[in-house]
């Protein structure tokens, strides 16, 4: 692959990121800003790690604040020959994100008195008759499909996952197909995730409005929140020039396999849509502007609220779910969101509504950017607020005379140092786990850093060599010098 062709950077977003000091050393009087740029440099050249240690063919990343798209990157390439780099604009399959689209659709027409979500399903689609079974239950409700928890089968019984030709079925035969599946459990009593119930969730969309599905989410959903690189299909004149080409999971030969494009058909409203990092970052900020504002646009705020609601909670309190929405309480925060997952394909919107900032990640193989964009938040909160004990470090050290890679041969692949907080940051890369594995040093003075404890005391020193030129070339830690790498392009 050519290096030059590793990564290529959103060019709009070279001025802003200049201005938070991730391209320049011109510092800001922005703490804030200045944190975050910081903590961006590190899950940058962590995302970088992965592409390239995991043999993903592409990574498209952003990071969401407020009502700007603080950040965005592409890594490796999208097409077959390796040729075309990927970037914020490269178009990807965004799976089962699309259901957040059907959502909003289907509590539309919610608020236009049009449907109501504890109706038996029934109502609205008479056909969606499944077969009886013996076991009592509360009906099958738009509720009870929003939040995974009707009971129904996960699957219109087709073998559309399967390769190598992914034949999702029409409409026509999922209608047909419905009467001869049964319910895996009584509705309401456990959580089972369900393209079948979104799939059906936006049939009632296209039952209540008169539009077709596709058509109206197009006009009411996506055209208004300005949403013009997001699809309700696969644009296959785009392939491989824009649209991501996909492929599987890495083989133990370190290869993947190129696989066919899909067409999701009647499964669309669950897993059909394409988009961009810079489309779903629009998208994030018109979350985060409606739910500061209350302001109705496209939605009243109140039902957005609604729909980042704890709607069902699994018995075993694993998992929650609002309308639509993924919802995740961890270390004293709450997600909203959704994964995607489809053949080629994975991707993540992670939403932190409380401090408006969000992170979106596709990549074109089956990974894993949900646990990413956990690792991409913990960065951004190690950052914010930390500072080293005192006595301050030192001002005036240039602290990127000491930034690259260091080879950590053979006990690991490679460690990277950057600025931080008026020192350095040090983590292995790749890592699954970078931020408890980070190490950060205080500048001492000359060439020497001093490791610094969690609880802010002092540890060992490192110490830094320069060549004849005054250039960095290793530290030194316990007497075992690391020699700085050629630079990483």
């Amino acid at each position: 692959m050519n290096k030059l062709f590793r990564r290529q950077t959103c060019a709009f977003l070279c001025p802003l990121l200049m201005s938070l000091g991730i391209a320049a050393q011109t510092p800001t009087p922005d703490k804030a800003a200045k944190e975050r740029a910081e903590a961006i440099r590190v899950v940058d050249t962590w995302l970088d790690s992965i592409q390239v240690y995991e043999h993903i063919p592409a990574i498209s990343a952003g990071v969401v604040a407020g009502d700007h798209l603080l950040w965005s990157k592409g890594y490796g390439t999208l097409d077959a020959d390796h040729k075309i780099p990927a970037a914020p604009d490269t178009i990807y399959s965004i799976c089962s994100i699309s259901k957040l689209f059907t959502s909003i659709s289907l509590m539309q027409q919610y608020e236009q008195g049009k449907v109501r979500l504890d109706e038996p399903i029934t109502t609205y689609l008479p056909w969606a008759k499944l077969k009886a079974t013996d076991e009592d239950s509360v009906p099958i409700t738009l509720r009870g499909m929003l939040s995974h928890s009707a009971g129904l089968p996960r699957e219109s019984d087709f073998p559309y996952w399967s390769g190598p030709d992914f034949p999702f079925p029409t409409r026509e035969q999922i209608h047909e197909m419905i009467a001869k599946q049964a319910p895996l459990f009584p509705a309401e009593r456990y959580f089972q995730y369900s393209n079948l119930g979104l799939t059906l969730v936006g049939e009632t969309v296209e039952a209540v409005s008169g539009q077709p599905y596709a058509d109206y989410a197009k006009t009411h959903v996506l055209d208004p929140i300005g949403l013009h690189d997001t699809r309700t299909f696969m644009p296959m004149d785009l392939y491989g020039k824009r649209l991501a080409v996909g492929y599987g999971a890495l083989k133990r030969d370190g290869t993947r396999d190129l696989l066919k494009p899909f067409n999701a058909r009647g499964i669309t409203p669950a897993a059909g849509y394409t988009s961009t990092v810079e489309d779903l970052g629009k998208f994030a900020s018109w979350q985060f502007h409606l739910l500061r504002t209350g302001k109705e646009d496209v939605l009243k705020a109140s039902t957005l609220h609604e729909m980042q609601r704890v709607q069902f909670m699994d018995p075993g309190w694993k998992v929650s779910y609002g309308l639509g929405f993924a919802i995740q309480h961890k270390e004293n925060h709450t997600y909203v969101g959704h994964g995607g997952d489809c053949p080629g394909y994975q991707t993540i919107l992670m939403l932190r509504p409380e401090d408006e900032l969000g992170v979106v990640l596709m990549d074109n193989s089956s990974e894993r950017p949900g646990a990413w964009a956990t690792v991409v938040f913990a960065i951004l909160d190690k950052r914010k607020g930390y500072e080293f004990k005192a006595p301050a470090p030192s001002a005036g050290v240039d602290l990127e005379a000491y930034t690259g890679h260091y080879s950590g041969q053979p006990w690991e692949s490679e460690a990277i140092m950057l600025p931080w907080a008026g020192g350095l940051v040090s983590l292995s890369l790749p890592d699954d786990d970078p931020v408890a594995g980070m190490q950060f040093y205080k500048p001492k003075g000359g060439d020497v850093f001093r490791r610094v404890r969690d609880d802010g005391s002092e540890a060992e020193e490192i110490k830094f060599s320069r060549d004849a030129s005054g250039k960095v070339t290793e530290f030194t830690h316990f007497s075992n010098p690391r020699m700085r790498m050629s630079d990483v392009k």
